[in-house]
C-alpha cells in the first residue's frame, strides 16, 4: 500500500480493515448469510438505511395519474395502454409478470380507468389493484382462457365513447398485444404513449429525488467499503460479492460490475476471470433501488500506487465530468452536455469523437436505469429541473486499461447537482472534498 492511500485510510479510521479480507470461500459464504461467516470490518461498520426510504403514497399515484391525463389531452390521445413493466408500478404500484396472458391497465382521458386481467388471476388482481389510485371499486374484465382479451378491451374503450380515435400504447408493450388490440378495434389508431409516460416519469419530484439521493449514497458507501477491504489476489467476483455485502449491510439490495487491468478498457467488460494486483486498474460499475428508484455509480480505482499514465487519464476524465456538470441547465439541449464532456477529451489528444470516449456521456435515470432522456449528440430536447441523468464520460485504452468516472446527477433552477461526491483522484478515490 502506498503512503498517500495508507494517510488517507488512517485519517478516515479504517485502515485496519485492508488486507483483513477472508479468502474467496469465505467471501462466499458471508454472501450466502452462513452463519459464523466474518463480514470485513469496513462493512459490518455499515448501518441499515432501510428506515430513510418512504414509500411513494396513493396521493402521489393519483396525482401521476392526473399528470397523465393532462399531456393525454395535451397529445390528442384518448386512453393509454400499460402492460406489465416499469410504467405499471410507477402509476399504480402493481407489480405484475409478463406472460403470454394480457394483463392490461387502459387509462382514458376522461373516465375511469379499466383493467383486463386473466379469469383465474383475479384474486392476485384484486389484491394489488385495492392499493392503486380508483382501486376501491376497480372496473375489471376477467376473460377465461378460451376467450380473446383484446374483445374486452374494445368493449371498454367502446363504452367510454372510445370506438375510434387513438390510442397510446406504453413504448415496452409486446408487439403481440398491440397487434391484438389493432384486430379487435380497427378503428383505432395506435401510438406510442411515450410523451404520457416519458412525459411524467422523467420530472422528478422532491419525494423522488431524495430517494434517488439515498440509493445514490447507499452504493458510493458500498464501494468505499468493498475497496478498503481489497487485498492483492482477489478475483473480480471476490470483489463483486464484497460489494453486494456492502449494500446488504446498509438494507438494499445492490452489486457491481467490476472489471480489471486491461478488461477495464471494454466498457461493460468481459466475463473473462480477472485478477486484482497491485498498482492495476480496477473499475466497478453498478448500483442499487431504493424503492424502485435506481442508483448507477462507476468508480475507478487502484491498488497501491498508480501509474503517472493511469494518474493523467483520470484528470483528464474528472474535468470532462465536470465539464458536463456545468454545462446542465436548464434550458440547454441534451445533446451539448454530451459535447462539453467530449470536447475536453478529444482537446486533451483522446479523440476524435468516440475514438476513446466511446459512448454518450449520461442516460436518464428514475425507476429505470437507463431512460428518457439521453445527454447524446442528436439529442436536443432541452433540460428541466427534475430531469435526473448519469455523468459519465471515459476513455478506454484497449490492451491497458480503462477510466471512468460515473455520478448521477439532477437539473436544479439554477444548474445541475451531483448526488454524490466526485472522485478526486485515484490516490484517494473516495476522499470528501
Amino acid at each position: 500500500m502506498d503512503s498517500s492511500r495508507r494517510r488517507f485510510l488512517q485519517n478516515a479510521g479504517i485502515v485496519a480493515t485492508v488486507g483483513a479480507v477472508a479468502p474467496a470461500n469465505l467471501i462466499s459464504a458471508q454472501a450466502n448469510n452462513t452463519p459464523g461467516a466474518q463480514l470485513p470490518e469496513a462493512i459490518s461498520r455499515l448501518k441499515s438505511r432501510k428506515n430513510e426510504a418512504k414509500p411513494i403514497t396513493l396521493e402521489e399515484r393519483q396525482a401521476r395519474f392526473e399528470r397523465a391525463r393532462s399531456l393525454m389531452s395535451q397529445n390528442r390521445l384518448d386512453a393509454i395502454m400499460l402492460t406489465g413493466g416499469t410504467s405499471l408500478i410507477y402509476f399504480t404500484g402493481i407489480r405484475w409478470w409478463l406472460s403470454e396472458r394480457l394483463f392490461a391497465l387502459i387509462v382514458p382521458v376522461k373516465g375511469a380507468p379499466f383493467y383486463v386481467c386473466p379469469a383465474f388471476e383475479e384474486d392476485r388482481a384484486r389484491e394489488q389493484i385495492a392499493n392503486a389510485p380508483d382501486g376501491k371499486n376497480p372496473d375489471i374484465r376477467l376473460w377465461q382462457e378460451d376467450q380473446d382479451p383484446y374483445q374486452r378491451i374494445a368493449q371498454g374503450l367502446k363504452e367510454r365513447g372510445i370506438n375510434s380515435g387513438t390510442l397510446g400504447m406504453e413504448e415496452t408493450v409486446r408487439f403481440v398485444f398491440g397487434d391484438g388490440v389493432s384486430k379487435a378495434a380497427p378503428g383505432l389508431r395506435i401510438v406510442s404513449a411515450m410523451p404520457v409516460t416519458a412525459g411524467c416519469r422523467m420530472i422528478k419530484t422532491g419525494h423522488e429525488l431524495a430517494l434517488m439521493k439515498l440509493a445514490n449514497e447507499v452504493t458510493l458507501a458500498a464501494y468505499e467499503a468493498a475497496y478498503v477491504s481489497t487485498k492483492e489476489g482477489m478475483s473480480q467476483n471476490d470483489f463483486g460479492h464484497l460489494v453486494s455485502l456492502a449494500h446488504d449491510r446498509q438494507g438494499f439490495s445492490g452489486g457491481a460490475s467490476i472489471q480489471v487491468g486491461e478488461y477495464s478498457a471494454l466498457p461493460h467488460g468481459s466475463a473473462k476471470p480477472q485478477i486484482i494486483k497491485e498498482g492495476t486498474i480496477l473499475l466497478m460499475d453498478g448500483g442499487c433501488k431504493v424503492e424502485d428508484y435506481e442508483s448507477d455509480i462507476s468508480r475507478t480505482v487502484v491498488l497501491g500506487k498508480p501509474a503517472d499514465k493511469m494518474k493523467q487519464v483520470f484528470e483528464i476524465v474528472h474535468r470532462a465530468q465536470s465539464a458536463a456538470l456545468a454545462a446542465a441547465k436548464p434550458g440547454v439541449q441534451c445533446q451539448a452536455v454530451d459535447a462539453a464532456a467530449r470536447k475536453v477529451i478529444t482537446d486533451a489528444g483522446y479523440g476524435p469523437d468516440y475514438k476513446y470516449f466511446t459512448h454518450r456521456v449520461g442516460h436518464g435515470i428514475g425507476m429505470d436505469g437507463h431512460e428518457w432522456p439521453y445527454l447524446v449528440r442528436g439529442d436536443a430536447l432541452p433540460l428541466e429541473p427534475g430531469m435526473c441523468f448519469s455523468d459519465e464520460p471515459g476513455i478506454y485504452i484497449r490492451g491497458e486499461f480503462g477510466v471512468r468516472l460515473e455520478d448521477d446527477m439532477h437539473i436544479t433552477e439554477n444548474g445541475a447537482q451531483l448526488f454524490t461526491p466526485q472522485s478526486p483522484d485515484l490516490e484517494n478515490p473516495f476522499a470528501k472534498a
